[in-house]
């Protein structure tokens, strides 16, 4: 049936001085009518002209005084293909559109259902009232909002979409939470919040322009100021806690101890070695901790976590005490070291002198290697400053306790060379335990600039052992000394005053050296080359010249020997004038003296000459 054949309207059913059918009036003004009808007393369904007008009094007295733009409740009275009828109490029904009542499961309303509606309109074109659902709930959302706002008290509302600035929010209508005011901290991912429904405060709005803006931010700061003042109410240092992981950085993590931040630094985290809080904890973790320091005035709290297990040092001495053998795990290498943990939260150092008795360890990473388990003697134990020495090579005997008693001084090794270095040779005597041969302990006659001129690495070589240091752990070796000592020879059969002959081997700007015997040779000095002062000892002496010299000084400590060439030219002098004034010549000691100095003059100046003549 069409609703415009249900509609009650005078203008159809009268004309005018005939007054409407009694069940006509009814179906339109509803039971109030009825009444009316009764309370005339007649049931002949004929009125008169005066008890139609008091029945239309009565008609207009029971419906309801509308205006437009209020909210007002109804009924609805019948469910069309695209329209809801509905009854408000006016003169005429109501009709919305269909679609205002139908979600994603379906239509929402049946007959005879209460609702309210917003009255846009008394009567459009055909005589209906214009009502809306929608419109209704959404001015009741912004009163709703509106009270909130003037009240302060918060509102609920699904996030449902991200847009730029923030988030939109359905509160009932759509609303807009700012980015910065979605937490207490920045947050980097506003798409994790589609979807959830949030407590926030209405901090503006505008109902013309049809503009909300929320805060969570405000909620969550009132939250924990409650919070925080119940949580410094209760702080006290040494109470143990429960916290809440909120962030972890570099030297610590902060926990949520609720409303209020505390500090969990590294070192606080655990008694054992960490790099990272990382290790330990991540955020959003729960944690009992224990409030080491606590600061109401300034609001912070130093908070540990290891303090809940007992002190691993509280008694250390008594698990590992000095001389006792222990078993660990190398957990880092230094230049100087390897730490070893013994036990969470007590590690000891193995410094690089103690890794070996034998290898001079330039690096822990040529003996250990991080992670692994090791065998170690306490050596030292210093529990005040928590510092444990260990060492490697006290749990091996130690080669060098009985050296002193396997060998003696003078007597003859054989071993391999191991290394060469500038100022000698390392031979091994036995597995740990070697001797240098010092360059100049390698031969009597050669002068040598470097081992490798005799010596070659892994060559099996005799000597004899000089000197024995344990302590030091230092075994001095000499090769020239299988061989007899050519200086005690030598000085056995020369004394000073000696003339002998010799070939310069060697120049410097000090002298000549004079080889007087196979790796036996003696200095003359610049001084001691003639009369009158030399000031280039490469003009007067030629390399291999066969030269006359006498020996003057004599040091068998340190086998040195001082020799002259002035001193022979003196003593010929000498016994030359004496001979003179023996036979009565008439030569005086003036002229021989000149004519020696002549003699001289002229061979140096043929070397100069020489010497020149080369430069050119």
């Amino acid at each position: 049936m069409n609703p415009q054949d249900q509609r009650s309207d005078p203008q159809s059913t009268a004309t005018a001085g005939n007054p409407p059918a009694a069940d006509s009036m009814g179906s339109a003004a509803g039971g109030g009518l009825n009444t009316a009808v009764d309370l005339l007393g007649d049931d002949s369904g004929e009125l008169s002209q005066e008890e139609y007008e008091k029945l239309l009094g009565l008609y207009d007295d029971t419906l309801r005084d509308l205006s437009e733009g209020q909210v007002v409740k109804g009924r609805v009275v019948k469910i069309l293909a695209n329209e809801v009828i509905v009854d408000v109490g006016y003169k005429s029904e109501g009709m919305i559109d269909i679609d205002e009542f139908t979600t994603r499961d379906g239509l929402n309303v049946s007959e005879g259902d209460e609702i309210e509606v917003l009255l846009e309109k008394t009567e459009n074109k055909e005589g209906y009232l214009v009502l809306s659902k929608e419109k209704a709930e959404k001015m009741k959302v912004w009163e709703r909002v509106e009270a909130a706002y003037r009240e302060g008290v918060p509102i609920t509302g699904r996030i449902v979409d991200r847009i730029k600035g923030g988030l939109a929010v359905d509160i009932g209508i759509r609303a807009f939470l700012p980015g910065s005011l979605v937490d207490l901290r920045p947050v980097r991912n506003l798409d994790s919040y589609k979807g959830q429904e949030l407590d926030m405060r209405v901090i503006k709005v505008n109902r013309r322009r049809g503009n909300i803006v929320l805060s969570r931010k405000a909620i969550l700061e009132e939250e924990n100021r409650e919070k925080k003042q119940k949580t410094l109410d209760s702080l006290e240092e040494g109470k143990v806690v429960l916290g809440v992981v909120k962030n972890i950085t570099e030297y610590g993590a902060f926990i949520d101890l609720g409303g209020l931040d505390g500090l969990l630094h590294i070192t606080d985290m655990s008694w054992g070695r960490i790099n990272h809080p990382s290790e330990l904890f991540s955020i959003g973790d729960k944690v009992e901790i224990v409030v080491l320091k606590f600061d109401a005035e300034r609001e912070r709290v130093s908070l540990g976590y290891k303090q809940r297990t007992p002190d691993p040092w509280a008694n250390v001495e008594e698990r590992y005490p000095i001389g006792s053998r222990v078993s660990g795990k190398v957990v880092s290498l230094t230049d100087y070291g390897a730490f070893v943990e013994l036990e969470e939260g007590v590690e000891g150092l193995i410094h690089v002198s103690a890794m070996s008795w034998t290898k001079r360890v330039k690096h822990p990473s040529k003996i250990v290697n991080v992670d692994e388990t090791v065998e170690a003697m306490v050596l030292d134990l210093d529990k005040e400053n928590r510092r444990l020495s260990l060492g490697l090579k006290q749990t091996e005997p130690n080669p060098w306790a009985l050296i002193d008693q396997k060998y003696e001084v003078g007597s003859r090794i054989t071993g391999k060379v191991r290394n060469l270095t500038n100022f000698g040779a390392f031979i091994e005597v036995e597995d740990g335990v070697d001797g240098l041969v010092h360059i100049s302990d390698l031969t009597w006659s050669k002068r040598i600039k470097h081992p490798s001129e005799i010596l070659q690495k892994g060559d099996e070589v005799e000597a004899v052992i000089l000197k024995i240091d344990t302590e030091n752990q230092r075994l001095s070796l000499g090769i020239k000394q299988l061989q007899p000592n050519i200086w005690d020879e030598f000085f056995r059969l020369h004394n000073v005053g000696d003339v002998l002959r010799g070939k310069v081997v060697r120049l410097t700007e000090f002298g000549a050296f004079v080889e007087l015997d196979s790796g036996v040779e003696g200095l003359v000095h610049v001084s001691e080359f003639s009369m009158e002062r030399v000031e280039n000892p490469e003009t007067y002496f030629d390399l291999d010249d066969e030269i006359e010299v006498k020996i003057i000084k004599i040091d068998p400590t340190e086998n040195k020997v001082g020799l002259s060439v002035k001193a022979i030219v003196q003593d010929t002098q000498t016994s030359d004038m004496a001979a003179f004034s023996h036979d009565g010549g008439g030569i005086s000691l003036g002229d021989m003296v000149g004519a020696e100095l002549d003699k001289r003059r002229g061979k140096s100046k043929r070397r100069r000459d020489r010497y020149d003549d080369d430069d050119d």
